[in-house]
């Protein structure tokens, strides 16, 4: 991407889409990569600033329609001011900058200044709303023709350019963007121009979002219901005969974990699985990474046993982060996978054994029960007496395989490739929500998830009334027991270590809550 526009750097206009992550364009995440400065919008999900460099400056200039806010000279002048400073600024907006995003006038400024700028479409609220709403804008046999509205025009305008009989003389989809306020006025003046009180209209909140909210009406009763809704911005309203869809194409909110927030505690770096898992089933994943994995403190062991590995007769695996490890020092002094030939390679689990066959070596063994106990058990048969072996791994952990593994007369050197820290970052951002009650959730794959976790809410004391109402996921009875220890009480654990099992455990739990609740469960 090039940081030098006309008289500076250069400035991209990126659509968000509508709240859902995943609706960001893969154009819009590479400018976010790209991004030295990030000026972000109330509606522009606050989970993609991860895309940003840690180093890229954020910047909140939300516009949320009261109290205070930027006026949007100020926010024209932050853009032009950074990319003059030699700086690649991306101005992150909500749905499409040029959908009632007022992201015209941004480049009509930038342009004017002499600023190079890119403009990249996100997806709009007025489809991909009412979409994860259940209600499609066309359809062949109900609606044609499909207008966007903006629900709040420019307050300093002496005439509306709306042309109400116009909107209510068609036989479409209306979509009103930012209308909650002025519901009232727009229900009444469909009304007088014709529309049956019988308009089928929906209003969803937040949607895309776990906390999408919807409530369907009519045009004579869909103000009184959306006031008992307390329904408040942001809102998309459509009025139509397509909203009579809604029961049968509501797909979104009939996931298992739709409205749950899951809070993921592993590494940043390895969120990526646990978070699409959990989008997939309805949740929003928030990663609050507690630990952090960094090289060892001396690679010295590790390189000695590189260079006689023709001496062991095994090789433990017992984490991916020990096989990416390992395996990319072994890169790093010119050598490949064809150094580990003769030796046999056992691995804790399939997940780690996916992780070896990536360096294109194939696992020997792998243990019926995905932990340190298993590895034990499916060696029982192997004759191990003056056996060396081999374990890349963390620098702290459980010694209960090397220490029986030598009682059994084996030879076992224990190289540390990697060590688990405390992220340097504030927890403030989801200790917050923890005490705002917005996390149904905790996620724990390590006692060491388990230990920081603690340690960066402050101690055992302060973290009990945040997690009261909160439900406590470990991956298995190793991290569960140190859960416990902590005081923490477990709710759900799979029957195998593995992260599609705790997700499939998470939703599970959830399932058969609400089967319980409506009485589907005797």
């Amino acid at each position: 991407m090039n940081k030098v526009g006309r008289t500076g750097g250069k400035v991209y206009l990126v659509g968000a889409g509508p709240g859902d992550p995943g609706l960001l364009t893969v154009r819009g995440k590479e400018c976010l990569e790209q991004a030295d400065v990030v000026l972000y919008d109330y509606l522009a999900n606050p989970a993609l600033l991860s895309y940003a460099p840690d180093q890229a400056e954020r910047v909140y200039v939300g516009r949320r329609g009261k109290g205070s806010y930027p006026e949007q000279e100020t926010i024209n002048r932050l853009l032009i001011e950074r990319a003059r400073a030699q700086k690649v600024v991306v101005r992150l907006k909500g749905g499409d900058p040029f959908v009632f995003g007022r992201g015209g006038e941004e480049a009509e400024a930038l342009a004017t200044e002499g600023i190079d700028f890119e403009v990249i479409p996100g997806v709009t609220a007025a489809v991909a709303v009412p979409a994860y709403a259940g209600i499609p804008v066309t359809h062949r046999t109900l609606a044609s023709t499909l207008t966007i509205v903006t629900g709040h025009e420019d307050p300093e305008k002496s005439f509306t350019a709306l042309d109400w009989p116009r909107l209510a003389a068609g036989h479409g989809t209306l979509v009103f963007l930012m209308g909650m306020k002025n519901l009232s006025m727009i229900t009444t003046r469909l009304l007088q121009e014709g529309l049956a009180t019988s308009t089928p209209v929906a209003i969803t909140r937040w949607g895309t979002r776990v906390s999408q909210q919807t409530v369907v009406g009519t045009l004579a009763d869909i103000v009184e219901k959306a006031d008992a809704a307390r329904l408040e911005p942001p809102t998309v309203i459509v009025v139509g005969e397509v909203v009579r869809l809604r029961p049968k194409l509501n797909w979104f909110e009939q996931r298992p974990l739709f409205g749950k927030r899951v809070l993921l505690t592993r590494a940043k770096e390895q969120a990526g699985e646990l978070a699409a898992l959990l989008t997939g089933y309805g949740a929003e994943a928030i990663e609050a990474p507690t630990i952090k994995i960094v090289p060892p403190l001396d690679w010295a062991p590790v390189d000695h046993a590189i260079s006689e590995i023709e001496t062991y007769n095994w090789m433990i695996f017992t984490s991916v982060n020990g096989v990416d490890r390992f395996m990319t020092r072994l890169w790093s002094k010119g050598l490949d996978a064809r150094r580990l030939a003769g030796r046999q390679l056992c691995c804790i689990g399939p997940r780690t054994a996916q992780e070896l066959e990536q360096y294109g070596v194939k696992a020997d063994l792998i243990p019926a029960d995905y932990q340190a106990e298993g590895v034990l058990d499916a060696l029982v048969q192997q004759d191990l007496k003056k056996a060396r072996i081999l374990i890349p791994r963390a620098e702290v952990a459980r010694e209960l395989l090397p220490n029986d593994l030598r009682a059994r007369g084996a030879h076992v050197d224990v190289v540390p490739v990697y060590r688990t820290v405390t992220p340097d970052h504030d927890a403030g951002g989801w200790r917050q929500q923890l005490m705002d009650h917005l996390i149904h959730v905790v996620t724990f794959t390590s006692s060491s998830t388990v230990r920081n976790f603690v340690a960066m809410l402050g101690g055992v004391e302060a973290m009990k009334p945040l997690i009261q109402s909160v439900t406590i996921a470990c991956i298995g009875p190793i991290t569960a027991k140190t859960a416990e220890e902590f005081g923490l009480t477990v709710a759900i654990m799979p029957r195998e270590n593995t992260i599609p099992a705790l997700v499939d455990a998470i939703a599970h739990h959830y399932d058969s809550h609400e089967r319980i609740a409506t009485g589907a469960l005797s």
